[in-house]
């Protein structure tokens, strides 16, 4: 991305950042690195935490996206795709549709990583990023409620899943920018809390309220705000130094790294990526698991019932991201806190698919278990992968594409894994045992088991 002047605005319209990606200006002149950043720009040996207010604002930022997006994914496109089809069309549509926005979101946050770390705007590294893809998102969520057909339904959840990334792309670089290696773990609990906060309050949310326009505005408009709040007060890192002239294998370089060059980030990659396969295989089939496995014909008790889920999924989940991040910082540990998270994980995932086989009543009281299950093993890993994955990255000069790359492992799983159940394994479920839920969810608890066992092929991290 060319910096701007000076005197430029904030940001350019996307259209013209992306015009310029290909050329870079004459260097700015060095700026003063901002408290507590070293000349630089990478947080100072002598930082003892982080700057006062950024984990609160971190905290504020995150809840309101996650709000704004899980909505969608909660439950809003499962009701949204069942007024547009046929329950017995919805899981393969809801698939495709998912599929389609997985696209955009795979190649969004390494690209926008790269782009980042060689952004010399004088207002920071990050904020032109989390600005734009703020405003970006917000836009692609009114789409959601208004589409009329599959197509512009599509068109609406691929915006979403693409600017969250750019999204994401800038908050996350922001915690190896701002916060010394020694509280990582307790501040990436705290953040690792955010995301279940965000669920129930967009679980509230779809039961709330009356219709799909206000079920995606409220939270569409809470996350734009929360999201320019964090950025317009943040105290962003400034690129000093201009980068090298931008070339075209350094652009695709933004999309992959040597996993036999660098082992320890592919290992890390890997075991968030079937983890995260399995962790997230519930959330979007809910509501059609609900319908067709209980009886549960009516979206209002669908969404009822995903509350009582999503609240027990949730208390688990904080609980164990906050002791979970604290005690790892304590001990020095992360690989063992990673793997006891995705075994317990794992077996509410497959307690998940078995719940249909003791009854209705008491397959539901199932459902209740298995999720206080999966919050539990949620919150002890995804707390800690964060701070392991940051000590694994190989290069502190290329924080946000390494960063963006190692989040593909959360993006590829959520996007293409309810694409893969709608095409592959609900259909043959259904076709070999009667059972296609059922049996994408057992098969996902496998994968998630093996993805967490797999950190411990990570060496150079207790």
């Amino acid at each position: 991305m060319s910096a701007p002047s000076p005197d430029a605005p904030l940001f350019a319209p996307t259209a013209a950042a992306a015009a310029a990606v290909v050329t870079v200006p004459p260097p700015l002149p060095p700026s003063a690195p901002v408290p507590p950043f070293a000349p630089g720009g990478l947080p100072s040996a002598s930082a003892l935490r982080e700057p006062a207010g950024y984990r609160t604002k971190y905290m504020l930022a995150s809840i309101g996206l996650f709000l704004a997006t899980f909505a969608p994914s909660l439950g809003g496109l499962a009701v949204k795709v069942q007024s547009l089809v046929p329950l017995e069309q919805a899981g393969t549509v809801l698939g495709v549709v998912t599929g389609i926005g997985g696209l955009f979101a795979i190649v969004t946050q390494p690209l926008i990583g790269r782009l980042s770390d060689r952004t010399r705007s004088r207002h920071g590294m990050r904020k032109p990023w989390i600005i734009a893809g703020t405003i970006g998102t917000f836009l692609s969520l009114l789409v959601i409620p208004l589409a009329p057909s599959v197509l512009v339904l599509a068109v609406g959840w691929s915006g979403v899943q693409f600017f969250l990334n750019v999204v994401q792309a800038g908050l996350t670089a922001t915690v190896a920018d701002q916060v010394p290696e020694a509280r990582r773990g307790r501040v990436a609990g705290m953040v690792g809390a955010t995301a279940p906060i965000g669920i129930v309050l967009g679980a509230v949310g779809l039961t709330a309220l009356p219709n799909d326009l206000l079920r995606m505005g409220i939270p569409a408009v809470i996350g734009l705000v929360a999201g320019l709040f964090f950025a317009f007060t943040l105290k962003d890192r400034v690129l000093r130094s201009a980068p090298e002239p931008f070339q075209v294998k350094t652009f695709l370089a933004a999309f992959v790294f040597n996993p036999l060059k660098h082992r320890e980030l592919g290992w890390a990659w890997l075991t968030k990526a079937m983890f995260v396969f399995g962790y997230a295989s519930v959330v979007t089939y809910t509501p059609l698991y609900l319908a067709s496995s209980f009886g549960m014909s009516e979206v209002a008790e669908q969404l009822r019932f995903n509350l009582w889920l999503t609240l027990t999924m949730t208390s688990f989940n904080i609980l164990f991201a906050f002791v979970g991040g604290a005690f790892s910082d304590r001990l020095g540990r992360r690989r063992v806190f990673v793997s006891t998270g995705a075994v317990i994980a794992s077996a509410g995932v497959l307690l998940f698919a078995l719940a249909p086989q003791f009854g209705v009543s008491t397959g539901l009281v199932a459902l209740l278990v298995a999720q206080a299950l999966i919050g539990m093993g949620g919150g002890l890993f995804l707390a800690v992968d964060m701070a392991l994955c940051i000590e694994v990255l190989p290069d502190r000069d290329q924080l946000a594409k390494d960063l963006g790359v190692l989040n593909t492992a959360n993006v590829l799983p959520v996007a293409f894994g309810p694409f893969l159940a709608g095409l592959v394994f609900i259909p043959v479920g259904d076709s070999l045992f009667g059972a296609g839920y059922a049996t994408w969810f057992a098969s996902a608890a496998v994968v998630s088991l093996v993805g967490g066992l797999l950190v411990y092929r990570i060496k150079n991290v207790r």
